[in-house]
């Protein structure tokens, strides 16, 4: 009988796009000794800008996994390794004698022409094009330094005992989608505790959400977390505190990219910052009869955050200039032609401004569409990086806090930020009388390298005049 050679391959942590140098595993959705098909989810990484799945490239049985869940990977490094086989009997032979040492590769796209393109780097090559520049070059991490998780057995499938801590077998595992699986983490829930109620037993969010809101049965010590802020407990693991009860919380994923974006914007860009207070009486009667009316669509979420919208688009119309950015190497302001409209938001991850893509050219009713659309993607943590990327103009909506008015900081690589605050009843003066009406304040930021002052202010004061008399979406649109 003819002897086959097992060959491993090894699957590196991709560039999930933006030119990112470091991703950090999240969670693993696969063990020792479990089979893979191409394209599927071995596991999900969390980048400086959007969580993401990552689907291996290749079949074949599960050997290694070289990081465990939590642990920060740069671009480039093997990830896990996979045991592929030429024939059905290679797993069977191996038991009934000894075996080579296995033939190690990396994975190739050319080798499978067939195989659709899944990642940034792991697509078929169409030319011989440049590597990105790394950050340090990393070779495959030794045995001693990398600690490997597990490690199936060369000579046979059969399962293995699994090293790595709060992994499940694979048998016992409950059933639930991989967005399911990440608000469950973020809310410190169990799944296992779950009653699912899902398609073939599957937990659902909505069963995330009852099982939260039903009296608990068994207390555990683990149920008071189940409510503590998120952040704390999906982002970053909290290190142990001093005697003083200080804690130390690692900097990493989403804050780390925020704290390195709003330092070089605030320290490179010449922030100004102008304010002006607007009677949107008028405006908020519009939102309630669109909401009343429904003709922007079944399911379109009508918020005065779309008016505000829509108003900031029509400024930028009338003074395109100020959609721009600022070329350092090249010692020029690049006037943008589309208007990419960033909205702020606040996730479980942390801030991030996805933007609606060429915002300007849109009506009402397609804007109210996009704003929803965009929206619900954040808040179910869904949005990717290309979601994130070639922002030209942001608003950020703090009214919802309950708060007046701020100086926002820009966005990086953008000329304007708006802040947009609480809507509120104050005394103002109308036709000559002063009568309660709904009132608001905008602050407008902007980079005083591309946008003078009087440029600012007229885009301030038409952004407000348009929320004060809306027709003027139409006379000046």
């Amino acid at each position: 009988m003819s002897t086959a050679v097992e060959t491993v391959r090894q699957f590196k942590m991709p560039d999930v796009g933006e030119g990112l140098t470091e991703a950090e595993i999240l969670t693993w959705y696969v063990q020792p000794g479990d089979t893979v098909e191409d394209g599927q989810v071995v596991c999900e990484v969390e980048t400086a800008k959007a969580a993401v799945e990552l689907p291996i490239p290749f079949d074949g049985v599960v050997r290694e996994l070289f990081f465990e869940a939590g642990t920060t990977v740069d671009v480039g490094q093997v990830i896990i390794s996979v045991a592929v086989s030429g024939t059905a009997a290679v797993a069977a032979e191996a038991e009934a004698q000894p075996q080579a040492a296995p033939a190690v590769v990396e994975a190739e796209p050319e080798a499978e022409p067939e195989r659709r393109e899944v990642l940034v780097g792991y697509g078929p090559r169409t030319g011989a094009g440049k590597r990105r520049p790394r950050k340090v070059a990393v070779a495959p991490p030794s045995a001693a330094a990398r600690g490997p998780v597990a490690t199936a057995p060369a000579t046979a499938p059969a399962p293995a005992p699994v090293v790595a801590p709060a992994a499940a077998p694979a048998a016992g595992r409950p059933l639930a989608k991989p967005p399911v699986r990440k608000l469950a983490k973020d809310l410190g829930i169990d799944l296992s505790t779950v009653t699912p109620t899902g398609p073939h037993g599957t937990v659902t969010r909505e069963d995330l959400h009852a099982s939260i809101a039903a009296p608990v049965s068994a207390p555990t010590p683990t149920a008071a977390p189940a409510l503590a802020p998120a952040p704390a407990e999906a982002s970053a693991p909290v290190a142990a505190g001093s005697a003083e009860g200080d804690l130390r919380i690692p900097v990493k994923g989403v804050r780390k990219m925020i704290a390195q974006a709003m330092v070089s914007s605030a320290f490179t860009a010449p922030h100004v910052t102008e304010w002006v207070q607007v009677d949107v009486t008028r405006t908020m009667k519009l939102v309630a009869r669109l909401k009343e009316s429904g003709e922007l669509g079944e399911g379109v979420r009508v918020s005065p955050l779309l008016l505000v919208a829509k108003a900031l688009l029509t400024a930028i119309h009338r003074h395109p200039e100020v959609n721009a950015s600022w070329d350092e190497a090249a010692q020029e302001i690049v006037v943008k032609r589309r208007v990419n409209l960033g909205i702020a938001a606040a996730t479980p991850r942390g801030l991030i401004v996805p933007n609606i893509k060429d915002a300007g050219s849109m009506s009402l009713s397609e804007l109210s569409v996009s704003l929803t659309a965009l929206i619900a993607t954040a808040r179910e943590g869904k949005t990717s990086p290309a979601d994130m990327a070639g922002g030209t103009v942001t608003i950020t909506n703090v009214g919802v806090f309950g708060v007046d008015a701020g100086t926002p900081i820009l966005n990086p690589g953008e000329a304007a930020i708006l802040a947009f605050g609480q809507v509120r009843p104050l005394p103002w003066v109308h036709k000559g009388k002063v009568v309660p009406r709904q009132v608001t304040t905008l602050a407008l930021s902007f980079d005083h390298r591309m946008i003078d002052g009087e440029l600012g202010s007229r885009l301030l004061a038409d952004t407000a005049a348009v929320l004060e008399q809306p027709k003027r979406l139409i006379s000046w649109g």
